[in-house]
């Protein structure tokens, strides 16, 4: 009976042991079926990650055009900032639309739109070179509406005088 007990001990050790991975880059089903669930929940994150990237372009570009429109027609890129994938690139320029035209070496020009997926890494790039070059232009601008309210104050102070003038003059003249 002693021998029984040991072959089902043996048969019971078979069933419980999982058999070892054969090499380093081999996985358990557990480990396999854990990876499947994982990446399942990153591909249902990736999607509304991607719903929520959408969305947050849409609304950029129609604030960048909201800025744009009345400071500038276009924004120059540099392009420094611009990858290496893009090509020979002489001059860039970017549009309140979201569409940025590169003027390459040989002289053809190439349009594309920022707000597309794929042009999305390229459109970081581009808003991290641009946007500091709106602050100096928002800061010019500004400037600029001040020096015209200092103008235009001095020459009404000086007409409303020579008016006041005019008036008084006008009045003793009729007495």
């Amino acid at each position: 009976m002693s021998q029984e007990n040991t072959v089902e001990q043996r048969t019971t050790s078979v069933i419980v042991t999982e058999p070892k991975p054969n090499s380093e880059n081999e996985m358990s089903l557990q480990e396999l079926a854990a990876a499947m669930k994982s990446m399942a929940d990153d591909v249902g994150q990736i999607s509304e990650l991607a719903s929520e990237e959408k969305l947050l372009v849409t609304e950029f570009f129609a604030s960048l055009l909201k800025l744009m429109q009345p400071l500038t027609p276009s924004m120059p890129v540099s392009t420094s900032a611009l990858p290496a994938e893009a090509g020979n690139v002489v001059k860039a320029y970017i549009d309140p639309t979201g569409h940025i035209a590169l003027l390459h070496e040989d002289g053809h020009m190439e349009l594309k739109n920022l707000a597309e997926e794929q042009n999305r890494d390229l459109m970081i790039m581009v808003i991290k070179d641009v946007m500091p070059k709106f602050k100096s232009l928002t800061s010019m601008q500004k400037r600029k509406i001040e020096k015209r309210i200092t103008f235009l104050s001095a020459v009404t102070n000086e007409i409303q005088k020579i008016s006041g003038a005019l008036a008084a003059l006008k009045s003793v003249a009729q007495k």
